[in-house]
């Protein structure tokens, strides 16, 4: 296994990889590994935003809405 060496590391980002690690019951080491990880393996996001929404919302089910009658258009106002 390769290693790698991370410096300049902000101490708040430190800190806040400590508290995920304990959080998650992992060394902070294993808390980097697996954030490394998971961010190489991921798909690449689609730009379609309303695909994005639909397909994490599908699984919920979907809602059927009662769509009121159509009626007659309005007149167009004159500007005499």
């Amino acid at each position: 296994m390769a290693s790698i060496t991370i410096r300049n590391l902000d101490d708040a980002v430190k800190t806040r990889l400590r508290v995920r690690a304990a959080g998650n019951g992992r060394s902070m080491e294993e808390e980097a590994r697996l954030i490394l990880r998971d961010a190489v393996e991921s798909k690449p996001r689609s730009g379609n935003l309303a695909e994005s929404i639909r397909a994490r919302i599908a699984p919920l089910g979907g809602v059927d809405l009662e769509l009121p009658p159509r009626e007659p258009a309005r007149e167009p106002p004159t500007f005499d």
